[in-house]
């Protein structure tokens, strides 16, 4: 499969649009822009095979091959279970440089314990070997299921737990029980931010109370596109975090041309410090005002193969806006 595709999608600091080598872009006429992200929920799937991967590659080299289109990655595994530090290390070595994971927190933190008594659950999380990933750790995400209501006071003390650091994430993990005695992967390369953020599926979400908690303590609030589940626009950080399962069947419908260019469009908006008002907001008050945001979108429409095509063509989208925004 020939890739045509941007091998970074624009950022601010570029002083080249990757998606065409040899022009350089005219930092004087070009707003500035954050960093964009656009993947996929996960890599591996039985359907990809024969249409998004060729037939004959390789389970093994699936991750290297995904990387080669996309600039950043959903793992999911760690929602499931923990992992080992030799898996983040040799998904850190099968992608470039420059790429991004963002990792799904424990659902033994979100579903099972339901954010009661956590504080040993999220150091064995931080301690599996996230850290591994060094500079490509992008957000972690927090999903919780239907079944949970929005709680102040639970949510207020999940939040105050979070390590905001890798330094902060490493100084938790070190309160790790037994299980993670001999594995646990401890080191801190050089520390950097740490950003979180949570996705809801629960009405009573919908509420300016739970819009000023995440801002209070710079959260972010997942954009969830699904007929199934509350889909809100509110910013709540410094960056904006999408996942696209399908906005008229859970995990199967694709984007047709239309909704591929709305979605680019409030890429756009978001990247350039802007907000979208074309979408549902609990909390009538925008975010504070910034210059730039960073965007991750990340599609989850895997049933019928639609995830990484969708992918490509928003990444195509969002390069030809900011393409035009050059030229302007």
């Amino acid at each position: 499969m020939r890739n045509d595709l941007p091998r970074l999608v624009f950022a601010a600091n570029h002083q080249q649009l990757t998606w065409h080598p040899n022009q350089q872009a005219d930092t004087k006429c070009m707003a500035a822009q954050g960093d964009i992200r656009i993947g996929i929920s996960g890599w591996r799937y039985k359907g990809w095979r024969g249409s998004f991967y060729p037939e004959k590659l390789p389970q093994r080299a699936e991750l290297e091959y995904a990387a080669r289109h996309f600039n950043a990655i959903e793992l999911n595994g760690s929602f499931y279970s923990l992992q080992r530090p030799e898996h983040f290390a040799r998904w850190y070595d099968e992608t470039p440089p420059g790429f991004v994971f963002s990792v799904k927190g424990s659902r033994y933190v979100t579903h099972m314990l339901r954010l009661l008594r956590i504080e040993t659950a999220l150091a064995n999380f931080f301690a599996q070997g996230v850290l591994r990933l060094n500079e490509k750790l992008g957000p972690i995400l927090w999903q919780f299921p239907p079944q949970v209501k929005f709680d102040p006071t639970r949510f207020a003390a999940f939040f105050s737990l979070l390590p905001r650091t890798h330094a902060e994430a490493a100084d938790l993990a070190r309160l790790h029980d037994h299980r993670l005695d001999g594995r646990a992967y401890l080191d801190v390369a050089k520390d950097r931010p740490m950003r979180h953020c949570v996705e809801i599926r629960h009405d009573s979400f919908v509420s300016t109370d739970f819009i000023a908690l995440l801002r209070r303590h710079r959260v972010g609030l997942v954009v969830a596109d699904t007929v199934d589940w509350p889909l809100l626009m509110d910013v709540t950080a410094d960056f904006v975090y999408c996942r696209l399962h399908g906005s008229e069947q859970l995990y199967a419908s694709g984007y047709e041309p239309k909704a591929i260019s709305d979605w680019a469009d409030r890429v756009h908006r978001w990247s350039t410090g802007q907000e979208v008002h074309d979408g549902n907001k609990a909390c009538a008050k925008d975010a504070r005002l910034r210059r730039t945001r960073d965007v991750y979108v990340f599609f989850d429409n895997d049933a019928k193969v639609r995830a990484p095509f969708d992918a490509q063509a928003l990444t195509k989208a969002v390069s030809r806006l900011s393409s035009l925004q050059l030229a302007s």
